[in-house]
């Protein structure tokens, strides 16, 4: 039987977390100093992108210096931080954990985009804390030991099941740190103006500077030092947009009444004769690039005609250099061959109905679903899809907190049982400060675009849109093209990962806000990269190599080896980022529904019900995987064309493929029950685990199989 070290004095443990509250309050203080320095700095002259490197490079050695700090070779401090985290600072480790980049850039940029929909996120990200404290978290801190699939292994008795949980956790984990890199990348590239794919390789080196050393004691330590960065940047825009608009500092408070000026203006942009002349001009070019997808050889060969007579022409006509230039640009940009165009112009037909569409496509921000469910059969049935979604998002969310194994791995960290189960509920208050935010600032920028942007003239559009085109045109670009000089809404194509991050301009603050917003969302992709990372190096160097392929191994080799796997990875995840994936919330969901498939069947039978056996967890870990993963290679569209799958994505009921889980987690149930009834019941010892894990000693059962 695994059992856990034996706590500190809590006369010891009080004494550390009084220092803890100094050097943080410290800690506090000094960064406040710093953005306030800066600001200072920006009035005497200070260029922007010196202050955008300054932000950079001090956030980033702040938290290096404290991973370097941190470092050891000592297997209980770098798996669990010697188990030695005061509650109240795990669940700040944790929260900063889950904010990651998903949920500081891009989870107010959907609902700017869904509206209703996509409370679904907040509803599911924060209803999964109380499946996690009380069906896991006190458990698997019992229990002890380091990782998830550390407990799967040793409550099954079988390295089958630990085999399957390791490629589980680094499956799902690989997806999400993806993500992440992503979100650093881009505002690495903000900040210092490097080129995205260098921006990418550069973040890497800050992830790994944080977490190399020192594994998880370096990880907890930085996270909480990133969750005081990344909220105070969250926050401060929000509050000042809050007393722009309504002169009230708390945006929260403030939330239903700009939405009722936001349906307003719906109306009247519905109403608006410009916004339909948008639409139309979008039509006309979805169908112009249609009849070039009918023969596309003669539609390239034309083009590149019209192409060459243009810049013959200009050049015949001592036409001035910059117009030369653009033609011969517009000529280089034509697609290469046959091919090239037909993925270029289908992707842009594509893009060109999707903005042919009233409110530039976003549905209106207070309806619940789209559709009708009294109008016509195709609203009705766009209805049906659009609730099952929500909900299925929604489950998925919920079982995918709750069998994450980045997050549940920091409940091994405290001192005692007793402070896992208060550290969840710390999480969960930490988080709800981002999250009650996030609503409100996707309203209150709707408001300021919708209310300020529309109508303005193409000449005088402030500067930040044009900052932004220039980091990555697919996250946000304008065109004319109904030719009247003005901004309509239709003619703003806004990608949800900037909004946040673009929140400070367009409230017409100062550069150091933005800077400082950009630092925070670079701690939150930070802080759950880091501990992304451990999660894989730990399940190939503990779990797989330790305990399955090498169990005389030293500790410091062990510890040395999960440090150099760790390196790999981390490049490895790097390369695939380069590859720029689409839309961060519908990656890191999909990474949600994968774990919810693997783990969550799994843990709560494996702690909830004896009769539990390695063949039924072995079977029902990889059938939940098995369906889920299939589901999002054969309907995911970027998944598809990495895997070269071609042909229409056949979705089942209409389920999207970020909530595939729900199909894999009730099959995973099924498949351990079935197998396990049909098969020869646990071993007493497994049996003991579990009485250990969920009783006290004295109120122990009979160890009976049931």
């Amino acid at each position: 039987m695994v059992t856990a070290s034996p706590p500190r004095p809590a006369t010891a443990r009080r004494a550390y977390k009084r220092r803890l509250d100094k050097y943080f309050a410290l800690y506090t203080l000094g960064f406040l100093a710093f953005v306030l320095l800066m600001a200072l700095f920006e009035q005497m002259g200070l260029p922007r992108k010196a202050i955008g490197v300054g932000f950079l490079l001090a956030t980033v050695a702040v938290y290096a210096g404290i991973g370097m700090g941190s470092r050891t070779t000592v297997p209980v401090d770098y798996y669990v931080a010697g188990r030695r985290v005061p509650a109240m600072y795990n669940g700040m480790a944790t929260a900063s954990d889950w904010m990651s980049a998903a949920s500081f850039i891009g989870l107010a940029g959907t609902l700017y985009l869904a509206g209703y929909g996509g409370l679904a996120f907040i509803l599911g990200w924060t209803g999964g804390y109380c499946l996690v404290a009380l069906f896991v978290a006190p458990y698997l801190r019992k229990f002890g030991q380091f990782t998830v699939p550390d407990f799967l292994g040793e409550r099954y008795g079988s390295d089958l099941t630990r085999a399957i949980a390791v490629f589980g956790a680094i499956l799902c984990s690989f997806t999400y740190v993806v993500a992440q890199i992503y979100g650093v990348g881009l505002i690495t590239t903000r900040l210092s103006g490097l080129p995205f794919e260098i921006g990418v390789f550069a973040a890497l080196g800050s992830i790994l500077l944080c977490s190399f050393l020192g594994g998880m004691r370096a990880v907890t330590w930085t996270q909480v030092a990133q969750y005081i960065v990344l909220i105070i940047a969250y926050l401060a825009p929000v509050v000042w947009l809050s007393i722009k608009q309504t002169g009230v500092p708390l945006p929260q408070a403030v939330y239903g009444q700009q939405l009722q000026k936001i349906v307003e203006l719906e109306r009247k942009l519905l109403a608006d004769p410009r916004e339909a002349e948008v639409i139309l001009a979008f039509h006309a070019r979805a169908e112009a690039l249609a009849q070039k997808l009918r023969d596309v050889p003669s539609a390239l060969a034309a083009d590149r005609d019209e192409a060459r007579r243009k810049l013959e022409a200009l050049s015949a006509a001592n036409a001035p250099l910059l117009e030369v230039q653009r033609a011969s640009r517009a000529l280089a940009a034509l697609p290469r061959d046959t091919a090239e165009a037909t993925r270029v112009w289908t992707a842009a037909k594509a893009q060109s109905e999707a903005r042919a569409v009233p409110l530039a496509g976003m549905p209106p921000h207070a309806q619940p679903y789209a559709g009708d469910p009294q109008g016509a059969p195709a609203a009705r049935q766009q209805f049906d899809h659009s609730r099952r979604n929500f909900l299925a998002l929604v489950f998925c969310l919920m079982v995918g907190t709750a069998a994450l194994p980045h997050i549940l791995v920091r409940y091994y960290t405290t001192p005692t049982v007793r402070e896992a189960r208060e550290s969840v509920t710390w999480s969960l208050l930490f988080i709800v400060l981002l999250y009650l935010t996030a609503p409100a600032l996707a309203v209150l920028v709707k408001y300021e675009i919708f209310s300020t942007l529309v109508g303005t003239p193409f000449d005088r559009l402030p500067a930040w849109i044009a900052n932004w085109s220039k980091v990555d045109p697919g996250l946000l670009s304008v065109t004319d093209i109904n030719g009247d000089g003005l901004l309509q809404l239709g003619e703003i194509h806004i990608g949800a990962d900037i909004i946040v991050l673009a929140t400070p301009e367009i409230a017409g603050l100062p550069y150091v806000v933005s800077a400082m917003v950009a630092a925070g969302g670079l701690a939150a992709a930070l802080s759950t990269a880091d501990g992304l990372l451990l999660t894989i190096s730990n399940a190939l160097g503990h779990d797989l190599y330790y305990k399955m392929i090498n169990p005389r191994v030293s500790t410091s080799r062990r510890v040395t080896l999960s440090k150099a796997l760790m390196l790999l990875v981390a490049v490895a995840a790097a390369a695939v980022t380069a590859q720029r994936p689409p839309d961060l919330l519908v990656l890191v969901s999909a990474a949600f529904s994968l774990a919810a498939a693997t783990f969550f069947p799994a843990l709560v039978l494996g702690v909830f019900w004896q009769r539990a056996n390695r063949w039924g967890a072995a079977l029902g870990m990889l059938a939940g995987l098995g369906i889920t993963a299939f589901y999002i290679a054969t309907t995911d569209g970027w998944v598809r064309g990495l895997l070269g799958i071609r042909g229409p994505a056949e979705l089942w009921w209409g389920i999207q493929p970020m909530s595939a889980g729900v199909f894999g987690v009730p099959v995973g149930f099924a498949v351990i029950v079935v197998v396990s009834l049909l098969t020869p019941r646990p071993a007493p010892s497994q049996q003991a685990l579990v009485q250990h894990i969920r009783y006290p000693a004295d109120q122990a059962p009979a160890q009976t199989a049931r």
